[in-house]
């Protein structure tokens, strides 16, 4: 059963996490416009793990914080607070997109505190702003400058949301959910800063990176270029890589696939 509580950031932002289970804990975040709930769907039960989800700010109930101090670097500044303020001096952290650029990010600048590593469905390698982020930028324009409804539907009359629709649906179901999203103002400051960032982790930073890892990618995927996991995987010493089934073609078989891949690499050794 999950447990929900908050904490407040040195400057002053009041975030939201979830902890579920009793055992190691694991550090397990979530994508861009997700909650906990996203890794709790994928993340092994009753294994003698903890997993704990902050909720990244603009995210859940998590407040927003001042808009300058929005980037990945900062979600992580504030993952590793949540264990401090949980008296968690060594963990594994992971996490799903978004949430795996944070994990690489607290993998390079803070080695001392991960023990494993976990980088599922990355959309960034070893650059800001890539290509496929774009239509969040899109979404965040569009929100800007119309009503939720309007902007929803001038979205999805677009050529480049038609394309993704029929290569990578859940993709394209995905960037929908983003006009229905609670505090709309909140959404677009989100959308507007983050896909023009990155892990801020370049290779040689890979390379010296000496944790196990696992490295989780599908296809048909687009804002998760299947490329972006297997180059991750080459680029940090004794990476495993697991390729799963992708939610678009059968999302049973994603979250089983999934979760098994975390047991394995989870399991003690």
């Amino acid at each position: 059963m999950s447990n929900l509580a908050f904490f407040t950031t040195d400057d002053g932002v009041r975030l939201e996490y979830d902890i579920e289970g009793e055992g190691a804990p694991v550090l397990f975040q979530h994508g861009l416009g997700a909650t906990a709930t996203q890794p709790a769907e994928v993340f092994p039960k009753d294994q003698g793990l903890q997993r704990i989800t902050l909720n990244c700010r603009g995210h859940g109930n998590s407040s927003l914080g001042p808009l300058s101090h929005l980037s990945i670097k900062q979600f992580a500044n504030d993952a590793v607070a949540l264990l401090d303020h949980l008296n968690i001096p060594v963990a594994t952290v992971g996490g799903i997109s978004m949430g795996a650029a944070i994990a690489l990010n607290i993998a390079a600048r803070f080695p001392d505190r991960v023990n494993k590593l976990i980088l599922a469905r990355p959309a960034w390698f070893d650059a800001p702003a890539p290509e496929a982020m774009e239509l969040y930028s899109v979404i965040a324009r569009l929100m800007a400058g119309h009503d939720a409804n309007d902007a929803m539907h001038r979205f999805q009359n677009m050529p480049e949301f038609l394309s993704l629709r029929s290569t990578s649906p859940d993709n394209a179901s995905s960037l929908v959910s983003f006009f229905n999203r609670p505090r709309p103002e909140t959404t677009m400051a989100l959308l507007t800063v983050i896909p023009l960032d990155g892990p801020g982790v370049v290779k040689l930073q890979m390379a010296a990176l000496r944790v196990p890892t696992l490295v989780i990618g599908n296809g048909q995927d687009f804002v998760h270029p299947l490329a972006y996991a297997k180059a991750l995987a080459g680029a940090i010493p004794g990476a495993s890589f697991r390729e799963i089934t992708s939610k678009s073609v059968d999302k049973r078989s994603y979250l089983s696939e999934f979760r098994d891949a975390l047991k394995g690499f989870l399991s003690p050794r």
